[in-house]
């Protein structure tokens, strides 16, 4: 049977569970409702041992320790690469993405707990730098340095909300993969809306 680590769980290295602002501007709008997927996802795969970080649900490849290492690579990807035209941060610099382009769920079972879950919160803290410098510079209507295949260049604020888009499509197969691994259910954890 897969266990919990017993380890708290951290919300995506914040000290409160995140919501959206009520009436805030569109910056902190996006930049909440980003905030809370991350932490959502976080709690999610949070606290688990090498075997449940291993587990699928039905065909799928899918597992969380696979979706903390894609979802770190998304965070590289989109805030350093994209968005700053930096190169690849490590692993992800070694990827051969034509040998293998499904390489964050086959390459996931070979790593530690410990290893995932500070792959996943360094690239997310790193985003959050660099995010802010890309707003004090420019804000959320400048472009990204590097253009889609077809030449457009997306605005930050396009990049932040196809954040917001694939962690949660991500969250929804972290529902599933963690309610079969220890029964786990709900959008919040426990005690953050009981006020």
């Amino acid at each position: 049977m897969c266990r919990s680590r017993g380890k708290p769980i951290v919300y995506a290295g914040l000290e409160t569970w995140p919501e959206p602002p009520i009436d805030g501007d569109e910056t902190a709008t996006l930049i909440g409702s980003l905030e809370r997927q991350r932490a959502t996802f976080s709690w999610k795969a949070g606290g688990l041992d090498a075997e449940a970080l291993r587990v699928s649900v039905g065909t799928s490849s899918i597992t969380l320790g696979g979706l903390l290492k894609h979802l770190a690579l998304v965070e590289d990807h989109h805030f350093s690469v994209r968005l700053f035209d930096r190169a690849p941060a490590p692993p992800f610099d070694a990827i051969d993405w034509v040998a293998d382009p499904n390489w964050d769920w086959s390459w996931a079972p070979d790593d530690t707990p410990d290893a995932l879950y500070e792959l996943w919160q360094v690239n997310v803290d790193q985003s959050r730098r660099l995010v802010a410098q890309a707003l004090a510079n420019g804000g959320l209507d400048q472009r990204i340095a590097q253009k889609w295949p077809d030449g457009r260049a997306p605005s930050l604020r396009r990049t932040l909300v196809d954040l917001i888009e694939e962690y949660a499509r991500h969250v929804g197969h972290a529902d599933l993969i963690r309610e079969s691994i220890d029964g786990l259910v709900g959008e919040d954890p426990p005690g953050i809306h009981d006020e």
